[in-house]
């Protein structure tokens, strides 16, 4: 009997679902000895032993579906070690729970914390796979995790459609993209949705820039003006302070978020009116688009794969269209930026993107 533990942790995505099902399809092909344990709402699930015994019918029909059949939950990774409200030790409790039900390996589907978790119980000798979901595509040592593209096709959608108003109206229109420290949703979304300026939380900007970016525009009889914002975009004179004094000025001014604090500084600068659009939640829901669904089918049963031949302590990933295996401690704790020398931001800034920096 081959006994496999699930759970997806963090934030959900589109094609969670269909991660999973390539793991179970792939392993249910050749065992047909494979049980099923699925932790609910992450590793919450793990530590408090509560599972469900699921069969590869469950997970039939479930390709096309947003969300996680499993339920997920945030376990800050910095807590982790931390005893819970009753005293628990939670790391002891995740491994308890794994040996009580006498588990081969356990996949764990999730971003950048997820990763740290993992890693730390591959440390503690537990057999783990895990597989890189996050809309951010923000885990580094893979070119690309499922969830990104269809956040990118829904935050391309948004443009579009603020595109259409926006030729009614001379103003300026504010899509507030999905992105606390890396700015790839943003920058993708804003190329295809042909965003006039693009703000990302690598690339700091002058809001002097921006307003000349705007001006520009009007001067050339284009009345209105696109900015795709990344929610962790921030100014050059933000960016010179230290965590502990950015934190107590964001306090003190109490934005909702970085569209509105952009969209008063660009009203004093350029006396236009501004719009904001926040499509929020919306980028993380939905069925997953084609492309999500074939890389998650893919990465599932390499993962399955994987397991097959007992190569546990890695991430399956994406690199030069190969499906490759990086080990977890080489992946955990880092994070893909955008480069902001990078060929795509060259290329878009030559087709007149501006993203506020010079």
């Amino acid at each position: 009997m081959f006994r496999l533990g699930m759970l997806t942790s963090g934030g959900d995505c589109q094609a969670l679902n269909a991660a999973m099902r390539g793991v179970v399809k792939t392993l249910c092909e050749k065992r047909d000895d494979v049980e099923i344990y699925g932790f609910q709402d992450g590793y919450k699930g793990l530590i408090y032993s509560n599972f469900k015994m699921l069969t590869a019918k469950d997970f039939s029909g479930i390709l096309t579906m947003g969300g996680t059949i499993l339920g997920t939950s945030r376990q800050p990774f910095k807590l982790m070690r931390v005893p819970d409200e009753n005293g628990l030790d939670k790391v002891e409790a995740m491994k308890h729970t794994y040996h009580k039900l006498n588990l081969d390996c356990l996949v764990i589907l999730g971003g950048n914390g997820t990763h740290k978790s993992a890693n730390m119980l591959r440390e503690e000798g537990l057999n783990v796979v895990t597989l890189p979901k996050t809309i951010d595509n923000d885990l580094w040592g893979t070119d690309m995790t499922f969830g990104f593209q269809s956040a990118v096709d829904i935050a391309t959608d948004t443009i579009d459609r603020i595109h259409t108003t926006a030729t009614s109206h001379s103003r300026v229109f504010i899509v507030e993209v999905m992105g606390h420290k890396v700015g790839w949703v943003t920058l993708h979304a804003g190329i295809a949705g042909g965003a006039d300026i693009i703000l990302l939380p690598e690339i700091p900007y002058d809001i002097d820039v921006i307003a000349e970016a705007i001006n520009k525009r009007g001067k050339a009889g284009k009345h209105f003006t696109i900015i795709a914002v990344a929610e962790g975009a921030i100014s050059k004179e933000d960016a010179k302070l230290s965590k502990k004094d950015l934190k107590a000025k964001k306090a003190k001014e109490k934005y909702p978020s970085v569209a509105y604090e952009l969209a008063e500084k660009v009203q004093k600068k350029t006396d236009q009116e501004v719009r904001i659009t926040v499509p929020g939640h919306t980028q993380r829901g939905g069925s997953p688009c084609a492309y999500d669904r074939v890389l998650a089918t893919r990465l599932g049963a390499a993962a399955a794969e994987a397991i097959l031949d007992s190569d546990f302590g890695n991430m399956l990933g994406v690199k030069n269209n190969k499906i490759v295996r990086i080990p977890l401690e080489e992946v955990a704790g880092k994070l893909k930026y955008v480069d902001p020398e990078s060929e795509i931001v060259h290329e878009a800034k030559l087709a007149g993107i501006s993203f506020g920096d010079e």
